[in-house]
């Protein structure tokens, strides 16, 4: 996909908000010293008065949009995946996620293709610790556009929201004129054999995983599954009894994550299960896409493990 043009999805949420600010003024953005990386500061920049430097107290930052939220703000409060979900955990839960507050946790630099900063900044736990709070609505764009649809919707959304961007340039696999939905998934190819779900930036690695795949004459679905939580239910369900085998693709832990949440579902119809993600290790210092090769979640990893699963099935 060397030729297809590449942005990363945090230069999406970026570029949202700043579109967003200026039709709504009740919209702040709030950062824990990052905003170069998380690029709020083009919010920053834009509207200077709306925006809040927290410093490095990311639990205190998510007290504060909390606090904002009441006051009838609609917060964007903005860190990498590590410390928006897992530093500020307690105050995400108990602050946010248990009075159901109007509070927008935007994360950037998730999962392993955060790359040279290691294991400690490689948040591959997020998406299990997010959807486990009561209400709350968890996302991971596949590319720069989906990435600026995906803020909006969750404007318009009431209630609390969880959003992971990347920190890689990833292929743009949309056009402008996309139709983002909170809760469906989205059909980039259909398929006979096989469904791969994916979501975030190896949903481009999944689609050319499926090319690959026809090659040798196996029929590969891909659904973009942006929406981690809620679901979309039936859209496993019928690619469950479609296809009879599901393949789950995903920068973060087998554990807890989309994988989980498919096979919660996919267990009511009569398919075949297997989970391609970070396997129960802590990752390590490294270029992203030597990363995202090492752990088979590249076009080549996914689809040497789908027919590895598919081998197994006959």
């Amino acid at each position: 996909m060397s030729d297809v043009k590449k942005i990363a999805t945090r230069e999406g949420y970026g570029k949202a908000l700043v579109e967003l600010g200026a039709l709504h003024p009740e919209i702040v953005v709030l950062d824990a010293d990052l905003a170069g990386a998380t690029k709020t500061s083009m919010f920053r920049d834009a509207y200077p008065d709306r925006f809040i430097e927290c410093g490095i107290a990311e639990a205190n930052m998510m007290d504060v949009a909390a606090g904002l939220s009441t006051l009838g703000f609609v917060p964007f409060a903005s860190s990498f995946a590590m410390f928006a979900a897992g530093r500020a955990y307690d105050m995400v839960r108990n602050s946010i996620g248990y009075p159901g507050l109007n509070v927008k946790v935007c994360a950037s630099h998730g999962g392993i293709s955060v790359g040279e900063d290691g294991a400690s900044h490689q948040m591959n736990e997020d998406f299990a610790l997010m959807r486990v709070i009561p209400g709350m609505t968890v996302m991971c764009p596949s590319d720069f556009v989906e990435a600026q649809k995906m803020v909006k919707a969750a404007y318009e959304l009431n209630g609390p929201v969880y959003i992971r961007f990347g920190r890689a340039a990833t292929p743009i696999i949309h056009d402008e004129d996309f139709d983002f939905r909170i809760g469906q998934a989205e059909m980039l190819q259909d398929g006979t054999d096989v469904t791969l779900i994916a979501t975030g930036i190896v949903v481009p690695e999944a689609m050319e995983a499926a090319k690959s795949l026809a090659e040798e004459g196996i029929s590969a679905r891909v659904l973009n599954m942006a929406t981690i939580k809620p679901l979309d239910e039936e859209a496993v369900i019928k690619a469950a009894q479609e296809t009879g085998h599901i393949v789950t693709v995903e920068e973060h832990s087998i554990i807890g994550g989309l994988g989980e949440a498919v096979a919660s579902v996919a267990e009511e119809a009569p398919a075949r299960l297997h989970r391609i993600g970070v396997r129960d290790v802590f990752g390590h210092s490294g270029p992203a896409a030597v990363l995202l090769h090492e752990f088979g979640l590249d076009a080549e990893g996914i689809a040497k493990e789908t027919r590895r699963f598919l081998e197994k099935q006959k």
